[in-house]
């Protein structure tokens, strides 16, 4: 089987509640995806989607996706899709760095691999674990009370766990994460996630201050050694996500006892190949993960509940659901929540078909 024709589409996925904010005044309402199509001469087609959280989140943006995939595009062009460790070698070698970019080339290439086996993609990652997994709701930041109305809401759709964005003034946080609180029941998840905005003194107060809840507090600052600063005054279990991108923070991480909880992105690392090296570890090292990615629509959230589901149970703090967060489906056969839970696909491959006529015309296309 060899790749003959790789397409690129631009989707714009609006917000359900109008925009998203979070720490450093940063926002969002309209967020860039780029889909990608992988074509082959065996009549399989499979597709992949990447979506960066703006460009001021991570090192990524979403025209920087499609110019790299523009880039990359044609070295890939007569190699096996199914091979994806000798792809991603090859992928490596033809451009350094942004893993991003490579991200919906691997997804496409697992949803071919998961179709010519006849097999669902978390078959192919390690088999099916349970009968579904739990998902938390991102309670964008917003005053104290409205972000508490807001975990009361979701609550009542059936989510237990929630991740406030919080990272800005440590009074209006302290009253973010005390006023949310309030609102949890028994059994209810409670993750204050500052996505880097604290200094380490901002982070102390506000650890001092919250010290008797039940919260998980989650990427404090920006560097991994103020992180680790923070961690070692911290009571509460720790959560790192933006600081660990490969294989080489992780177990620095885990060696310096630096977190609990570790958040797998899928597109921050590269794709599902790579993601799934660092879960692999993670299961070794007995470190409990998040599984998701920076943002995306329904073949983001396919991806995502593959490389979940097929996660052992114990090990799966949770994950998220993002195509329910976006008014645009790009795709039928997405996993959809039921009661704050989500399950893979069945079916083979990502268990998804794109809606061609929502993507449009590709912006990119090389054969």
């Amino acid at each position: 089987m060899k790749i003959t024709r790789i397409s690129a589409y631009q989707v714009d996925l609006p917000l359900h509640e109008g925009s998203y904010h979070w720490s450093g005044g940063k926002s969002v309402s309209v967020f860039d995806s780029t889909v990608v199509r992988i074509e082959t001469d065996a009549g399989v087609t499979g597709h992949g989607e990447v979506c960066p959280l703006g460009p001021s989140y991570l090192p990524s943006y979403a025209a920087g996706a499609r110019a790299g995939i523009a880039e990359l595009a044609p070295a890939l062009i007569g190699r096996d899709p199914r091979e994806l460790d000798a792809l991603n070698r090859h992928m490596d070698a033809r451009l350094k760095g942004h893993p991003y970019v490579k991200s919906a080339l691997d997804m496409a290439c697992w949803d071919i691999l998961g179709q010519a086996a006849g097999l669902p993609v978390c078959t192919l990652l390690g088999g099916r674990d349970g009968e579904d997994g739990m998902l938390y709701r991102a309670i964008s930041q917003d005053a104290p009370d409205a972000m508490a109305a807001r975990v009361a809401g979701y609550r009542a759709e059936g989510y237990r766990r929630f991740q406030l964005k919080v990272g800005g003034d440590p009074d209006t946080d302290i009253a973010r994460i005390q006023a949310c609180a309030e609102r949890c029941e028994a059994g209810d998840v409670l993750i204050a996630d500052a996505n880097t905005g604290w200094l380490p003194h901002q982070a102390l107060r506000v650890l001092r201050a919250v010290r008797d809840l039940d919260v998980y507090i989650e990427q404090p600052c920006l560097s991994y050694e103020e992180c680790l600063s923070v961690r070692r005054h911290c009571d509460q279990p720790f959560v790192l996500d933006e600081s660990v991108d490969g294989i080489e923070m992780l177990l620095r991480g885990h060696a310096d006892g630096a977190m609990d909880v570790v958040n797998i992105k899928i597109s921050k690392l590269g794709g599902l190949t790579k993601a799934r090296r660092l879960r692999d570890l993670c299961v070794a090292m007995g470190l409990a993960m998040t599984i998701e990615d920076s943002w995306g629509g329904d073949i983001v959230t396919a991806a995502i509940a593959h490389l979940y589901h097929s996660t052992p149970e114990p090990f799966r703090f949770t994950a998220t659901d993002f195509n329910s967060y976006v008014s645009v489906s790009i795709a039928e056969g997405a996993p959809q929540r039921l009661a704050g839970r989500m399950a893979a696909s069945d079916a083979p491959g990502l268990g998804v078909r794109p809606r061609m006529e929502v993507l449009g015309e590709p912006v990119i296309a090389v054969s």
